[in-house]
């Protein structure tokens, strides 16, 4: 008797688990909403399609991650996910993602990834801050906007250190391009931000190539145990993060070491203001702030002109003709060897449609993230209060309806896009109030480069390359060598 009783009592366990798991699962599977979700799949409980996420193909690739691509096809523009437990709306509609960059703090707002938050610290939370975001950013254009830009001081600069580096790497049997370019952007951004003198600091090189690889840690897992790129992403933040605050506190007890960069700005500020601000400006949030921009210049930049020096080996037309303009800059101007001026940089047309085409077919990331603070309407369907949006601007990049033939490396394409298609569907440096305030300042660093480099040097790709259609075959994150010459004759070379 007493085994039956244990028998019917563990059957009816049994059976209420299996009806509590159901449960869970159906709720998992459905969540609420006021309205009608976007379709999708919510994944298994608790991990959601987070596996296949980031395990679903390279995140560099020239097409579409294989995980929106295969969902865009299923779903529609519009589709619901879970990504690390958290719910997520993806959209590549071009309109929708247009109108909700808009309404930042009406309907939306900024929102990271745990694994960028992590990476990032402080300044994610408090650039939040509408007043901090405002302050931060026109602070940012006094030191680094088209006005100062104008002056042709800092591209001057820009200029110099592009043939110094150029004419280093020429002395070498081959350079790894992504490593390469990185440790020049880290001097000039270190130097421009904060005054950081690499040749006083043997680990420059090493901090360059660190923050090159960053955007790995920034789309893995958050698992912080040792093995994992999130474990080594997060160790290099820390020698970079107790950089920075040595150069800080260096300044900070020494006033008489402030030379007017960005971070002096700040510190300036940070004794003068009073209130939120100064409680806002701790060292804690300064510190994150230069590690941030640190990472933003130097990721994007070195990745952008490692794909474009690939492109251009694998398109002899493309590299002819962005010759030739630069070129006829130099023979436009009474002495040769003058500084690059903001005239001849607007003047560079074709090597804008090149960096733009660059930036399309490589975006650094899938998408932009924020979340709702309102439930939001869109097509018949509810995105509920809470839930992040991802904007995908990697997808509408290469949407065949606005791009024909969209893998494919075409720069005069853009010579035909109207100023209407370009801005619902081209958005390499953010959106709405958050688009990237140093956007010039990369675009003008790219051409300079690119201006040295097809005047007074060539490149013999040494590794790696792309196929007869145009499509990138090879990672940035692989191994990217070239052989740098030094031109002896421009006019020889370029016949």
């Amino acid at each position: 008797m007493i085994d039956m009783w244990w028998s019917v009592g563990l059957s009816v366990i049994a059976g209420l688990a299996v009806v509590s798991l159901t449960h869970y699962w159906y709720r998992w599977s459905n969540p609420k909403c006021n309205g009608k979700l976007p379709p999708g799949s919510m994944g298994f409980p608790l991990i959601g399609e987070t596996i296949q996420f980031f395990i679903g193909g390279s995140m560099y690739s020239v097409d579409i991650p294989p995980f929106i691509k295969k969902r865009i096809a299923r779903y529609g523009t519009l589709f619901r996910t879970s990504l690390v437990g958290r719910p997520v709306v993806m959209s590549s509609d071009p309109e929708f993602n247009h109108f909700i960059l808009q309404k930042e703090d009406k309907l939306i707002e900024l929102w990271y990834m745990d694994a960028f938050s992590a990476i990032i610290g402080t300044v994610a939370n408090a650039t939040s801050t509408a007043h901090i975001l405002k302050y931060l950013k026109n602070l940012f254009l006094n030191h680094f906007g088209i006005e100062r830009l104008k002056e042709n001081q800092m591209m001057n600069k820009m200029e110099v250190m592009a043939h110094q580096y150029l004419q280093s790497w020429s002395t070498q049997p081959s350079v790894q391009v992504k490593e390469s370019i990185a440790s020049m952007v880290f001097d000039l951004t270190s130097l421009q931000l904060l005054t950081y003198d690499s040749n006083k600091y043997s680990s420059s090189k090493d901090m360059s190539k660190m923050l090159a690889n960053f955007l790995d840690g920034v789309m893995s897992l958050p698992l912080n145990i040792p093995g994992t790129v999130f474990h080594r992403c997060m160790k290099d933040r820390e020698k970079l993060l107790n950089m920075i605050k040595e150069i800080i506190n260096e300044k900070i007890t020494s006033p008489e070491k402030r030379l007017g960069d960005f971070l002096d700005q700040l510190l300036n500020d940070r004794e003068k203001e009073e209130g939120v601000m100064k409680e806002c400006l701790t060292e804690e949030f300064l510190v994150s702030l230069m590690f941030g921009l640190l990472l933003a210049s130097v990721e994007t930049i070195s990745l952008t002109l490692n794909v474009v020096m690939m492109l251009l080996s694998d398109h002899p037309l493309v590299l002819k003709e962005l010759m030739e303009e630069h070129e006829e800059i130099l023979k436009s101007r009474e002495n040769v060897d003058s500084p690059i001026t903001w005239k001849e940089y607007k003047s560079m047309t074709f090597t804008t449609k090149v960096i733009n085409e660059t930036l399309r077919v490589s975006s650094v990331a899938p998408g932009i993230l924020r979340k709702a603070i309102k439930d939001i309407h869109v097509n018949g369907y509810v995105i509920p209060k809470g839930w992040t949006i991802m904007v995908l601007h990697s997808a509408i990049h290469k949407n065949p309806a606005n791009f024909e033939d969209p893998l494919a490396f075409n720069p005069w394409r853009w010579k035909d896009l109207g100023s209407n298609t370009q801005a619902k569907n081209f958005f390499p440096f953010g959106g709405g109030i958050r688009h990237c305030v140093g956007a010039e300042f990369a675009k003008v660093f790219m051409s300079l480069f690119l201006h040295v480099l097809v005047t007074k040097f060539s490149w013999t790709k040494m590794k790696g390359g792309g196929d007869a259609t145009g499509i990138l075959a090879v990672s940035p994150r692989n191994d990217f060598h070239v052989k740098i010459c030094q031109k002896n004759d421009i006019k020889a070379h370029s016949s």
